[in-house]
């Protein structure tokens, strides 16, 4: 008895040594994180009936400037009139939600309608029970969109990607070529691939050339994927798709494009980059989220149906996710049905793209219109001014960017523009930008 009382005290001791290193190891990755400046936090806000405006509170306004700036900012210059009266509007520049279709009258009366008369529907996974016959229309909706033969829906765009990459590269004949400044849901599913002896090779963004001599020193029976954002979401800057397509004819490989930033918000019909620069049909995969111009929630993958088959089958993070909640999935249709009715939102958005451009003085390519800073102090104070002043400007940071090329608007930086982010509104963020700098 003696002897296992000391056997039970031991492995005790042993149990809160193991918890208690686990634990001095996260305060001080934390700590880590907050003496290089990289400790994010989240900042709750207060939704208005204006998809590009929030209102916060004093505090928590206070809290915000703190984390962005704290040596530049004093708390007796840190609010504006309207701030010190409890709370301020601010006017977010940081949306990816395009054409403010999130609140769209016809969209939220879709969600709203759905959840009331079906709740959030089957909450299991697609395979075992959660597939409804309202996810099919939809998956036919984009396929349409996409031109392809069909489509499967996700919970994320991040799992979609993820399921691409990991499912079709798997194995010592896959080799996958991946732009540099891909995503980082591509960089994952890379990771996952070649953790399954797939192979990976990394072009210089934009780089045909480089692409081409990596594509030369593959072998002939390899299987061989590139895959890249159409639309960079910290650049701005498309892929050389006329270039890539090439490429596909001469070296025959399959081409997966990230849409995410460009579906509805590209191309006549909204088809995305690939239909604006008329690549369509030679794009095998085609991958997106329903969570940026759509306003909604979720991702999706088209293709062909054996590609549908392949990664309902393979790709674990469709595998293993819930299906999409029927309200999101609803809002998503919705959506597309109001971009076809009402065309000129995007010609709008498009509209403001070029103000933007023409007060900034620079030649723009896409709603992200990125100006770089490059130190990463002065992005921050930059940041913390205009919020000061009830812009929303973030400063885009290692190690979502590289070294040294901190961003935001107008001092050198990054902008979603939304379309209800007036002409006025741009005017004002960029002529206290411009006081800071001089």
């Amino acid at each position: 008895m003696l002897v296992e009382l000391t056997q039970l005290a031991s492995l005790s001791a042993e149990a809160a040594n193991g918890h208690s290193q686990w634990q001095q190891w996260l305060n001080s990755s934390v700590k880590r994180l907050a003496d290089a400046s990289l400790l994010r936090s989240l900042h709750p806000v207060c939704t208005t009936l204006s998809p590009v405006e929030v209102d916060l509170s004093s505090v928590a306004l206070k809290e915000w400037l703190d984390s962005i700036a704290p040596s530049s900012v004093s708390a007796s210059t840190c609010f504006t009139s309207q701030a010190s009266q409890g709370s301020i509007r601010l006017k977010l520049f940081s949306l990816n939600d395009y054409m403010g279709l999130s609140q769209h009258p016809a969209i939220c009366r879709a969600a709203g309608d759905t959840a009331v008369q079906c709740g959030m529907g089957p909450r299991s996974s697609a395979l075992v029970g959660g597939y409804t016959r309202q996810h099919q229309d939809l998956e036919a909706s984009l396929a349409t969109l996409k031109g392809t033969e069909d489509c499967l829906l996700f919970s994320s765009g991040f799992a979609a990607n993820l399921a691409v990459v990991s499912a079709l590269c798997q194995g010592p004949d896959a080799v996958i070529f991946s732009d540099e400044l891909n995503h980082a849901s591509i960089i994952d599913g890379c990771r996952l691939a070649t953790r399954s002896k797939g192979a990976l090779q990394v072009y210089r963004h934009n780089d045909m050339a480089h692409l081409e001599e990596l594509l030369q020193a593959c072998p002939a029976s390899k299987r061989k994927l590139v895959i890249t954002d159409s639309l960079f979401s910290m650049d701005g800057d498309f892929a050389d798709l006329h270039g890539l397509v090439a490429l596909r004819r001469r070296y025959g490989f399959a081409l997966a494009l990230d849409e995410a930033h460009a579906t509805l918000v590209a191309g006549d019909r909204g088809g995305g980059a690939a239909e604006m620069f008329g690549v369509a049909s030679e794009v095998d995969i085609h991958i997106g989220t329903l969570s940026k111009g759509f306003g909604s929630h979720g991702g999706f993958v088209a293709g062909s149906s054996a590609l549908k088959s392949f990664l309902m089958n393979r790709g674990r993070s469709y595998v293993f996710s819930t299906a999409l909640p029927l309200p999101a999935v609803a809002a998503a249709q919705a959506a597309i049905i109001v971009c076809q009715q009402e065309p000129q939102r995007r010609q709008n958005l498009w509209d403001r793209v070029q103000q933007l451009g023409d007060l900034l003085r620079v030649a723009v390519q896409s709603p992200i219109i990125p100006l770089v800073v490059g130190d990463e102090a002065a992005a921050l104070a930059a940041s913390a001014l205009l919020l000061r002043k009830g812009f929303h400007v973030p400063a885009i940071r290692p190690p979502t960017v590289p070294k040294h090329t901190s961003r935001l608007p107008a001092c050198a930086g990054f902008v979603s523009v939304c379309l209800l982010l007036t002409q006025q509104m741009i005017s004002g963020a960029l002529q206290l930008q411009s006081k800071n700098a001089t």
